[in-house]
């Protein structure tokens, strides 16, 4: 694959962005991809406008996605969805916040890796780096929740078709 995916994720400080983006980046080393990472973190401890651009290929050379150009846009809140629109190029995914209805979660706060896994079903990344890249990234005391969180949003996807 000589393709470089780019993927953006972004939302409200406190809302699991960059750890999102950790796990991201880490299923798709694990998948064999050279994978670069970048951050905006903004006014993020007061609830800013957080982003993470994780980009992976056979090779990649700069960890920023240029504008227009993400394959897909995760957005973790509602309001930053138009705020983040032009990162994604022409035909692109948005995965928003609305794929995932407000009671299906245990706790809103695994929202963020419900949204990967709705993100998974796009990718060629296969399942047990995901679970590798999940159980290194979180407390084994939120293994068993994220798993389920990430499985709510692959169903999910699946199921409604995500566009920009």
């Amino acid at each position: 694959m000589n393709k470089v995916t780019n993927i953006v994720i972004a939302g409200l400080g406190g809302q699991g962005v960059l750890k999102a983006s950790d796990i991201l980046a880490d299923a798709a080393f694990r998948a064999g991809f050279d994978v670069k990472k970048s951050e905006l973190h903004g006014m993020s401890q007061r609830g800013g406008s957080v982003s993470s651009d994780v980009r992976f290929g056979a090779q990649v050379w700069s960890p920023m996605v240029p504008a227009g150009e993400a394959d897909v846009l995760v957005v973790l809140e509602e309001t930053q969805v138009e705020i983040n629109r032009g990162v994604l190029r022409p035909g692109g995914a948005l995965i928003g916040p609305d794929l995932i209805g407000p009671n299906v979660l245990k706790t809103r706060k695994s929202l963020n890796v419900a949204l990967l896994g709705a993100l998974s079903a796009l990718l060629e990344i296969p399942q047990e780096h995901w679970d590798a890249a999940i159980h290194a990234n979180l407390e084994t005391k939120l293994h068993t929740l994220n798993e389920q969180a990430f499985a709510l949003g692959r169903a999910a996807a699946a199921q409604r078709p995500t566009a920009a």
